[in-house]
């Protein structure tokens, strides 16, 4: 890990690299399409301008000659003096000289090279023209080529260089930022602590990954709630029955009583009961597959399983068989009918399977005093209930509704949540659509 480079600074040069490519693509395209015409025409006007001046100069009267030569001075910087023997061998210069000595050669009756004389600060460039059967040797100063191609180009890719790093190293760190904040809070995550969400920002691709993990963390945060919760429903609810036990059993050592283990009977199974639906919630429910269900028979079933004269149990059914998970669907409706029928004491409650808009539904219907809205989210977490008291008297533990839940979402059920003005709750299941 230690000799492993960083993603910024691997993003950094590979973004480099292609940004200084893409610059030198860039300036071979222009130099060859536009700046070599250019100075070749440039070049070819001056060796044009040379003989021309050349020819001028020999065709003129004697006595007009310096005239001539003065405004060559003054308006082409150009300057004519006799020709001098000089060693026409070639040497180092910048590319426009070049360009001008084949331009200068395609007039010339023989090729040639440029002679280089310091005058003063200055240097010139010399050639001599034979023209009239003599020689003249016309030149030019350095300066009169303002342009610096090279130079220009040198400093453009210094320029280019230090602004493609700092591009580059810009641009990399925008894409790497959010991914250190995702490593940070991995490193959070694996220290056993929970990190804070991560906003969803960077490019698509990088925010799905930033969404899958704040649901993550989304998750981890309430399964350590509901463990928090569920242990502490778990040691409240059995310290209950094993204070009575304590207390049965104390009464046992005095005078054994039927009735007394009757009491201790109920306790123990109550408690049997508890452990079994704590485990089976903390195992996970697992999806079932599905079989045509004779629905009318399982209400049957209900109906008389839930046999109540206080609080009875109408069935109302539109179909004679679905396709479903048969046990998953009698313990979903056995938990739903169960709670409805101890909170809505006193009043019918009615199961209900029919065609809906989006498929086959199942209801449970009761006229109860109903779940408010902002709670019902709540009433479908482990050991959670409206009443507080925790009281056996006034309702369960608290697990038959989570329980529904996720059977639900096991086996890709809808659940909704009604509650009419009138009073009540109607808990329907939507099954699939091909139910």
């Amino acid at each position: 890990m230690r000799g492993r480079r960083s993603l910024l600074r691997q993003y950094t040069l590979w973004l480099t690299a292609m940004f200084v490519l893409l610059e030198l693509v860039l300036v071979i395209v222009f130099m060859t399409l536009l700046m070599l015409p250019l100075a070749r025409r440039a070049a070819d006007d001056l060796a044009g301008l040379v003989v021309l001046s050349a020819q001028t100069w020999s065709e003129l009267p004697p006595e007009t000659r310096p005239a001539f030569v003065k405004e060559l001075r003054t308006s082409h910087q150009l300057d004519i003096r006799p020709a001098q023997a000089y060693d026409a061998t070639p040497a180092l210069h910048p590319p426009f000289v070049y360009l001008f000595e084949q331009a200068i050669n395609r007039r010339l009756p023989q090729p040639s090279h440029l002679m280089l004389e310091q005058k003063g600060d200055e240097l010139w460039y010399w050639i001599n023209i034979p023209v009239g059967g003599q020689l003249l040797a016309l030149g030019w100063p350095e300066s009169r080529n303002e342009s610096r191609p090279v130079v220009a180009l040198g400093l453009g890719l210094v320029f280019s260089l230090w602004l493609s790093w700092w591009s580059a190293r810009w641009l990399a760190g925008r894409i790497v930022r959010p991914l250190l904040s995702l490593n940070q809070a991995m490193v959070t995550v694996g220290d056993g602590d929970t990190p804070s969400l991560l906003p969803a920002d960077g490019p698509q691709e990088l925010a799905a990954v930033i969404h899958q993990f704040n649901a993550m963390v989304t998750q981890v945060q309430v399964l350590l709630t509901t463990r928090t919760t569920m242990l502490a429903g778990v040691s409240h609810d059995l310290r209950t029955p094993l204070t009575r036990m304590r207390l049965t059993l104390e009464l046992l050592r005095d005078a054994p009583n039927p009735a007394l283990l009757d009491r201790l009977e109920r306790e123990v199974e109550r408690m049997n009961q508890l452990i079994s639906q704590v485990m089976e919630l903390a195992r996970g429910l697992q999806a079932e597959p599905t079989q045509l269900v004779d629905i009318v028979a399982l209400f049957s079933a209900l109906q008389e399983d839930f046999r109540d004269d206080n609080t009875p149990l109408m069935v109302r059914c539109e179909l004679h068989q679905l396709w479903a998970a048969p046990m998953a669907l009698r313990r979903v409706l056995s938990n739903l009918i169960q709670n409805a029928q101890r909170y809505a004491a006193g009043f019918p409650v009615t199961l209900v399977c029919e065609q809906g808009p989006q498929g086959v539904r199942i209801g449970v219907l009761d006229q109860g005093p109903g779940i408010p809205e902002t709670e019902l989210d709540r009433m479908q977490q482990p050991f959670q209930r409206l009443e507080a008291s925790r009281s056996q008297g006034t309702g369960g533990v608290g697990l038959g509704l989570a329980i529904v839940k996720e059977l639900a979402k096991a086996n890709g059920w809808r659940l909704q949540w009604i509650s009419p003005p009138a009073g009540g709750l109607q808990c329907w299941i939507q099954l699939h659509p091909g139910a």
